[in-house]
């Protein structure tokens, strides 16, 4: 079966006992072709059997950890699939919900396909709740409209009402109630026609308790960062303080990167090739469970409610080629914090944030 796997929690909670008529649960093999990806299945590798980071990966060390999907292109000629779907249906409640399971989840005892999902089943179940004005204050929609460049609106895209509300990119707050992860946001985007395409989680650490080196300026002392890269280049990088060659003390940014088709002289692939061998073989481990499913529909419930008793205002409300909508710039801003992205953009980015 391949994603969206219903409409609603109604619709997937139907969709389970349907299927579960005909055939067994461990028979079903629900496809996400992002748990497919070699740096997201790395995650799990890389938190569990790297001792220096797993001490660290809790509320006491870091600050927050930012999930992003980010598309150049349009709904190109989807538009009909689009209309029915929109941003929130299409990705939350399984592709970006998968990734902040495996970004938060607990260490399993066994890679057993079961005991596995059990821990990010536990993940799904622990998000805190949204009430209606936690929907109203924590999530942001967009449309993107035609760029300056020519870049057709979505409303101009084909199949599409030159009257549509369906959004096409979203971006909110998550808290994740349990010991690990109390008071630590969660900052989830995605979108259609921005300015890049890339798709990673950025994990944020918290500053040193006190700073030594005066003669740094501040806007240059940024925070460690480590950021896991899933598309399309696949690796992952860790920025950190070091000294800056000279008389005086000063501290600048250095990364260090990994790339897997550097290292291991790797092809990536789509992510089917390598669930559908799963599949063959029997190995549920990166597929879905009916309650994993329902769980995550649960949480975008109160989205889809609020969503849908109010008009979207302003639609459209971002530039095709840009980041999103400014709403979603100051849903960060407000908590003292930026999205992360790409040096190559990060300055209009900024400049916007400054203006604001």
């Amino acid at each position: 079966m391949e994603k969206p796997f219903g409409r609603d929690f109604d619709s997937a909670h139907a969709l389970n006992l349907d299927l579960q008529k005909v055939i067994k649960e461990h028979q079903i093999y629900r496809v996400d072709h992002y748990l497919g990806k070699e740096t997201v299945q790395n995650i799990l590798a890389f938190r569990f059997s790297n001792g220096i980071f797993e001490p660290v990966w809790n509320r006491n060390y870091i600050d927050h950890i930012q999930i992003t999907a980010a598309e150049t292109v349009g709904v190109e000629q989807r538009g009909g699939y689009y209309e029915t779907a929109g941003a929130l249906r299409d990705m939350l409640p399984n592709h970006l919900f998968q990734l902040v399971c495996l970004t938060a989840m607990e260490p399993p005892v066994s890679f057993d396909a079961n005991v596995v999902r059990d821990k990010q089943a536990e993940i799904l179940k622990a998000i805190q709740p949204l009430h209606d004005r936690d929907v109203l204050m924590r999530t942001v929609r967009g449309q993107y409209g035609p760029s300056h460049n020519g870049m057709l609106g979505y409303r101009q895209e084909p199949m599409v009402s030159p009257t549509s509300r369906t959004e096409t990119y979203i971006a909110l707050k998550l808290f994740i109630d349990n010991w690990r992860w109390a008071d630590v946001p969660f900052y989830v985007r995605t979108g259609k026609r921005m300015t890049k395409r890339v798709t990673e989680i950025v994990v944020q650490f918290k500053r040193a308790p006190f700073v030594l080196f005066r003669k740094t300026a501040v806007e240059k002392l940024e925070p460690n960062r480590l950021v896991l890269h899933l598309q399309p280049d696949e690796g992952i990088s860790l920025s950190f303080g070091a000294k800056i060659p000279g008389p005086i003390v000063r501290l600048g940014s250095v990364d260090m990167a990994f790339n897997y088709t550097d290292y291991f002289n790797a092809t990536p692939q789509t992510g089917y090739e390598r669930l559908l061998y799963d599949c063959m073989l029997g190995d549920a481990t990166l597929f879905q469970r009916s309650d994993m499913v329902e769980a995550a529909w649960n949480v975008v419930a109160p989205i889809q409610n609020v969503w849908g008793a109010l008009e979207p205002r302003e639609f459209p409300n971002y530039a095709a080629g840009t980041w999103g909508p400014e709403e979603a710039d100051e849903l960060l801003v407000k908590d003292g914090r930026h999205w992360y992205n790409p040096p190559a953009i990060r300055e209009s980015v900024d400049a916007r944030t400054a203006e604001a």
